[in-house]
């Protein structure tokens, strides 16, 4: 029998946890952080869980049927004045996030408005500079085809009555006409 409790004491004490880890209980706040980061890195290839965010906290809804209605009057009893209280402080916390939630939404909605308006502006300008574009192209196509239309005009009456060194010239000229013109000189001819 002796022989019996002496195995039992040679025995290594029994460890927690698995895989033979012992048993560390941390003192701090930074010794747990870093006890959690040793066990995530034994195991580099396991997916490390992430906590979901949390859910942005509602009051409770008010109850459909009060049955205890109750006030804070003399007569009620002192225990029931702490059950007053407890209610009369839930409804004020439930009255006060739904103005919170109100005003987030006239906020978000101004936002929206905002955003919608800006857009219109932005396709007003859009329309108008294109629309201002558009009357350019036209004004100056109307000046090519005025100043081809007085070019054919004067060559048909330049060709009867005028020597070969007089048609050189106005070859030249049309030349200097037909380079590019900078686009705000407008008028010139």
């Amino acid at each position: 029998m002796a022989a019996n409790a002496e195995k039992n004491n040679n025995k290594p004490a029994k460890q927690g946890g698995k895989g033979g880890q012992p048993l560390v209980i941390a003192k701090t706040l930074a010794e747990e952080q870093r006890l959690k980061l040793e066990r995530l890195m034994r195991n580099p290839d396991k997916l490390a869980p992430i906590p979901d965010r949390q859910k942005e906290w509602t009051p409770r809804a008010p109850p459909e049927f009060v049955r205890d209605v109750m006030g804070s009057s003399a007569g009620a009893g002192s225990g029931e004045f702490h059950v007053y209280r407890h209610l009369r402080r839930r409804e004020y916390q439930r009255q006060d996030f739904l103005d919170k939630m109100s005003a987030k939404q006239k906020k978000e909605q101004a936002y929206l408005d905002k955003v919608e308006q800006n857009k219109l502006d932005a396709a007003e300008r859009t329309a108008k500079r294109r629309k201002k574009r558009e009357k350019l192209k036209q004004k100056k196509l109307m000046a090519k085809k005025a100043k081809q239309d007085s070019k054919a005009d004067e060559e048909a009456e330049s060709s009867s009555s005028h020597s070969e060194e007089e048609k050189e010239q106005e070859e030249e000229k049309e030349a200097d006409d037909d380079a590019e013109v900078p686009s705000f000189i407008m008028g010139k001819k």
